[in-house]
């Protein structure tokens, strides 16, 4: 047994003993919808988070979260459809589970000015939303990786579309944000798949 194993059968368990709920969810590809979604998952601890830029009109989201039983992933998936958030209950699907939440991405020709940054989040409700809250409406986010690693702070990847005129301001929001960051937008496997 190695880390990577028991990665692999620690996911496994939160699926199979009802702890895990995941979701494919399309929201409209338009500034806000991303942080209207996360204000509707609200305080929930979300197991993983992938979104990735796609067409002009929708996004596809790839989002676990966890839950108490059995029930509450028909509840969850109703409230996201109630609120205009097309989605797919993937709780069961072995495929989902086992191969495609790794593989949400790709490049996209819609993320022009995109640059790319390793974020460190505190594992704490609100965390994200402070992030959200205090971004410009002029920038956009084109991608979003998350997975909840169970330790105390959490790597996330965000891809966020910043026209140059306002480097310098996005540079500023950085610096005053408080949470610990790397830009990654001339990474060269960034290049070779994403960019």
């Amino acid at each position: 047994m190695n880390f990577d194993r028991m990665r692999f059968v620690a996911e496994r368990a939160e699926v199979g003993e009802a702890r895990e709920a995941v979701f494919a969810v399309t929201i409209p590809e338009e500034r806000g919808s991303f942080r209207r979604f996360c204000e509707l998952v609200g305080t929930r601890s979300v197991t993983e988070f992938n979104y990735r830029i796609a067409d002009a009109h929708s996004a596809h989201i790839f989002v676990g979260v966890q839950i108490r039983n059995r029930s509450e992933p028909a509840q969850i998936a109703g409230a996201f459809e109630a609120h205009g958030f097309a989605t797919v209950d993937l709780t069961f699907d072995e495929l989902s589970k086992q191969h495609i939440r790794y593989m949400v991405g790709g490049r996209s020709p819609l993320a022009h000015d995109e640059r790319l940054f390793r974020f460190e989040f505190p594992e704490r409700p609100g965390a994200l939303m402070k992030f959200l809250s205090s971004m410009s409406p002029n920038w956009n986010i084109s991608l979003f990786h998350y997975r909840n690693q169970g330790a105390d702070y959490s790597s996330i990847l965000v891809g966020i579309q910043v026209p140059a005129s306002e480097n310098e301001t996005f540079d500023r929001f950085l610096a005053t944000l408080g949470y610990p960051y790397w830009e990654e937008t001339q990474n060269p496997v960034y290049r070779l798949f994403l960019a």
